[in-house]
């Protein structure tokens, strides 16, 4: 009979380790939470940053496409600073695009083209901003 009770106490978990288990299991979880939390921000940056370069690339073949002729040259390429706030974007975060154009000689313009995450900006976005520095001689 002695046996009996001993097999029987001997047989499960007792309270306190499954309590222990739970805590480590919530443990985990909560690491695994944090990740899946941590990369879907990182990839809301990564479609920031897509965002931004669409609209730095439209900007650039807008100026690209301007006229700069002995004859006549385009109001866009005007030197000085040309900003455009506001520039929506797809996913519904906006922009601010900057031009800043350079007359280095009569026939070389220098430009540089910034965008900016306007808002909203949560500050872990650190891709934007995106910058390019470009170069337009006269044409014929």
């Amino acid at each position: 009979m002695k046996n009996r009770s001993k097999l029987h106490r001997s047989g499960g978990f007792t309270l306190i380790e499954t309590t222990i288990a739970l805590v480590i299991i919530m443990i985990a979880l909560l690491g695994v939470f944090y990740a899946v939390t941590y990369a879907i921000n990182y990839n809301s940056g990564n479609s920031s940053r897509a965002e931004a370069l669409a609209l730095l690339q439209e900007e650039i073949e807008l100026l690209r496409s301007a006229k700069f002729t002995p004859a006549f040259t385009d109001s866009t390429l005007t030197a000085g600073s040309h900003v455009k706030t506001g520039v929506a974007a797809a996913n519904g975060v906006t922009f601010k695009v900057d031009d800043e154009i350079t007359d280095v000689t009569g026939t070389l313009k220098e430009i540089t083209i910034t965008v900016t995450l306007e808002a909203p900006n949560p500050g872990w976005q650190t891709s934007v901003p995106a910058t390019v520095i470009l170069q337009r001689t006269r044409g014929n």
